[in-house]
């Protein structure tokens, strides 16, 4: 699906990122966040480097979990895995504040495991492709200019050590300012409920091994 040297690549930003062309955004929780102007959209795309207070694995876990996602993530309408042919196709809709449509993504996504100086480490890169497999939804707005790519290593027993390259183009009347403001006000959102979504995984597999071997 991807190329070995798209992981590579990630692997050698996460060790020396390359900041040239990206301005300080703002920074919470131990993240700081960089941003890059995009003329052709009018946008921006966005470097996001730091630390969380949970172990790498299970933080690895619970990104690629997409049953748990619907769990814990209050801004999902809709997550799926898509049936392909030996390709990992997610549908995600995604909940915006009334009165904007969601927003909608088909994407693929792949992870992979490294012993990357000497750590575990996990590179997951995504994104967005077409998929006739889900049809366009009335009132909901189809992201087709999306991509990211993660990077999450171990960084003491539980401390993750992350980075994050990430870029969409939400389309539809969004004033850009509204944008910039969401990503700014959103990031600490998220972490907080990613730091408290890793601490829950834990139990949270247990009682699914417990309702599934019930049923």
């Amino acid at each position: 699906m991807f190329k070995d040297s798209e992981f590579t690549n990630a692997l050698v930003e996460f060790d020396n990122p390359d900041l040239l062309e990206y301005e300080f955004f703002t920074e919470a929780m131990d993240v700081k966040v960089y941003r890059k102007f995009i003329p052709a959209s009018g946008l921006y795309e966005y470097k996001v480097f730091g630390g969380l207070e949970c172990q790498a694995d299970i933080c690895q876990q619970v990104y690629m979990d997409i049953a748990y996602r619907k769990v814990w993530d209050s801004y999902v309408a809709e997550l799926s895995e898509i049936a392909t042919d030996g390709v990992d196709v997610i549908y995600w809709n995604v909940k915006y504040p009334f009165p904007l449509a969601n927003r909608d993504y088909t994407y693929q996504r792949e992870c992979k495991h490294f012993s990357h100086n000497g750590k575990n480490t996990w590179v997951i890169l995504s994104t967005s492709c077409n998929s006739e497999l889900v049809p366009l939804k009335r009132k909901v707005i189809r992201v087709d200019d999306f991509h990211q790519y993660m990077v999450i290593q171990e960084d003491g027993h539980d401390r993750t050590r992350a980075f994050m390259h990430y870029y969409d183009n939400p389309k539809g009347m969004i004033p850009t300012w509204l944008i910039n403001w969401a990503a700014k006000a959103g990031i600490p959102s998220f972490l907080k409920s990613m730091k408290d979504a890793c601490q829950s995984y834990p139990d949270y597999k247990r009682n699914s091994v417990k309702k599934n071997a019930s049923s």
